[in-house]
């Protein structure tokens, strides 16, 4: 799976992507019609390389993909407000209080209800579990059940369902692209509804990292663990930031390995999408990348790949086929010898078996001038 550098986000009837240093979202509206808006969005990192530190900017990208996000949310909800209600509204001044509102809400719901509620819990068993390290690791594992109840629990809502849908479109997408296919809706539908790079994922790296980093500080005074558990969470989400950003871009058994309680996470945040959030979720990936440039630029690469891949196999196979020659060569001179060898052995034999012939001639030969001699002896004393 090549690596595109596009990401992106589900919103209200809608998805939005980013490529670089802008982003599109794309909204179905009541009508049927298609809305795409475009927006530059230059990071801090582009603009000083302090930003882009490793962790840094973890909590950098943490922070303006948040802020993106929730533009993204509130642009797509301004498409299914009621009528009067826009009338009533002051052009841009109160939604931008209102957006305040919330996003600082949001945060301290998710402060008090993952980082804090587990805390406290843990302080009570204090009596029961002495151990700061086991009560660190318990506590870790409440927040990650506590994440899982809280996604099972909202995905049962009818437009979170419908959100978690857009959610299946933009992987779909994506992965559809990486994967090297045009994109269509029959290919997209082809597509993992997963993705290693998935916001569900990291989410999931943070709260697992957390159970690291709090088993392993033990301080005395309860109000500093609680307050070093709010600070540390933009190094926590730097760190996490690092570890989803290396498994992204590489393969391999240990990465699978490593991604896949991420991707099992991901099995409740996306859902299969229709036809329809497909073609929004296409919409928004044209309006911001030229995936036909990235995959002829694939092509190319793989092309280049190869054409370097065939001056190595013909290498070796005038290797292979050296050492075969030299093997045969071996092969004939050693049965060369052998043959020579088998030859001077039969020569062997034979003067072997002609000296036994010679000695068992001498041998008669001596017996029968024995008898001779033992009858010419007979003969003279018979004489006598």
């Amino acid at each position: 799976m090549a690596y595109s550098g596009i990401g992106g986000q589900a919103v209200i009837e809608g998805v939005m992507m980013k490529n670089k240093d802008r982003y599109s979202v794309a909204v179905r509206k009541t009508d049927g019609e298609i809305e795409i808006m475009r927006k530059p969005s230059q990071s801090l990192r582009d603009k000083n390389k302090f930003f882009d530190l490793p962790i840094i900017r973890g909590v950098v990208t943490f922070i303006e993909s948040f802020t993106v996000g929730m533009t993204a949310l509130n642009y797509s909800a301004s498409f299914f407000e009621e009528e009067e209600e826009k009338e009533e509204k002051n052009a841009g001044k109160k939604d931008g209080i209102i957006m305040g509102i919330i996003t600082v809400l949001s945060v301290v719901i998710a402060i008090g209800l993952f980082v804090l509620a587990p805390f406290f819990i843990m302080e009570a068993c204090k009596r029961i579990i002495p151990s700061e390290m086991l009560r660190g690791f318990i506590e870790g594992v409440i927040r990650v059940v506590l994440f899982i109840i809280y996604v099972k629990a909202i995905s049962l809502v009818k437009d979170i369902k419908r959100l978690f849908m857009y959610h299946g479109a933009e992987h779909k997408s994506i992965n559809c692209i990486e994967n090297g296919c045009e994109l269509n809706i029959e290919n997209v539908k082809k597509q993992s509804t997963e993705h290693r790079r998935c916001g569900t994922s990291f989410l999931l790296f943070v709260m697992v990292v957390s159970i690291l980093f709090f088993m392993f500080i033990v301080i005395g005074q309860m109000w500093l663990r609680m307050l070093l558990r709010i600070l540390l969470i933009p190094v926590i989400a730097g760190l996490s930031y690092e570890l989803i950003r290396f498994l992204g871009s590489h393969e391999g058994k240990v990465v699978y390995v490593i991604s896949r309680p991420g991707m099992w996470l991901q099995k409740l945040t996306t859902k299969e999408p229709d036809d329809d959030m497909i073609e929004v979720a296409i919409a928004s990936v044209n309006a911001v990348f030229d995936w036909k440039e990235f995959l002829d630029s694939q092509a190319n690469d793989d092309k280049k790949e190869t054409d370097a891949e065939v001056p190595e196999e013909i290498e070796k196979k005038t290797e292979t086929d050296e050492k075969t020659e030299t093997a045969r060569e071996i092969a004939e001179a050693a049965k060369e010898v052998e043959t020579e060898i088998k030859e001077e052995i039969e020569e062997i034999n034979k003067i072997e078996e002609d000296e036994e012939v010679e000695i068992e001639d001498f041998d008669d030969l001596e017996e029968t001038g024995e008898t001779e001699k033992a009858e010419e002896t007979e003969s003279e004393e018979d004489d006598k």
